[in-house]
């Protein structure tokens, strides 16, 4: 992954608006979300790291697939749903 330190402020903000995109999408496709909470989820999620922030974009690490479905499934949810383990297809023609 990139280091996030060298990213432009409108690089990070795209990518986190993104992966806000994906994570709501997520909740609302497989958590039964409606949009608006779908959304506000992402938010809380992904909140805005200022520039100076010590670990800005460490949520990044891994995507947005993993961290809804961690929500939605718990922890280890790749064991009782290991069709889930990877994003569908549907998600990857999000980007």
């Amino acid at each position: 992954m990139a280091d996030w330190a060298d990213w432009s402020e409108d690089e990070y903000v795209q990518y986190l608006q993104d992966e806000r995109r994906r994570f709501a999408w997520v909740m609302q496709r497989y958590g039964g979300l409606k949009a608006i909470q779908a959304e506000a989820a992402a938010v809380q999620h992904y909140p805005f790291e200022a520039s100076d922030a010590p670990y800005r974009g460490l949520v990044f690490h891994d995507e947005a697939w993993h961290w809804a479905m961690l929500k939605i499934y718990g922890e280890r949810y790749w064991i009782q749903h290991p069709e889930l383990v990877e994003p569908q297809a549907e998600y990857r023609a999000l980007d």
